[in-house]
């Protein structure tokens, strides 16, 4: 028997008891549209692998995949592959996620290149302060050590 088939007989024996109660004696509660941070950590693991299985791809500018990547392409593929659906350009990529401090940062998160309010460069976050990116041109998608403290993170919602 499955957790969510358990939890209308756990519900029928529980009586009155609160939905708490219930989740600590094994049910557990579901809410629709809510993302749990286990989900979005798995998407974020997801998107890592894919973006690691990436490695020596060929730089193009505008380029989406699967064989050629530019910065954002890299991230927009990662993440499409993972089953989340990121805009084109990292700036945009920038906008839509929800905004997060250095120490906050884990792997599978964007990290944000930026000069002022500026965002020109994206990658995912792979841990131990390095990211796996599509550098610039006649380079390769690689794991490369975070270069400057001008950075933002981003996790993808």
């Amino acid at each position: 028997m499955t957790a969510l088939n358990r939890v209308p007989s756990l519900m029928a024996r529980a009586g009155t008891a609160s939905a708490l109660t219930l989740a600590a004696v094994g049910g557990s509660i579901a809410v629709p549209g809510l993302a749990t941070e286990a989900s979005a950590a798995t998407t974020a693991t997801k998107a890592l692998k894919v973006a690691a299985s990436k490695k020596g791809a060929p730089y193009a500018w505008g380029a989406t995949g699967p064989r050629r990547f530019d910065c954002s392409g890299l991230t927009l593929y990662s993440f499409k592959k993972a089953g989340k659906k990121l805009p084109r350009t990292a700036a945009q990529q920038y906008n839509t996620t929800r905004h997060i401090s250095a120490r906050s940062r884990k792997a599978g998160d964007l990290v944000f290149f930026h000069s002022g309010s500026y965002v020109y460069h994206v990658g995912i976050y792979a841990g131990h302060g390095k990211i796996w990116h599509a550098p610039k041109t006649g380079d390769v998608v690689k794991l490369q050590k975070i270069w400057t403290k001008s950075v933002w993170y981003g996790r993808v919602r």
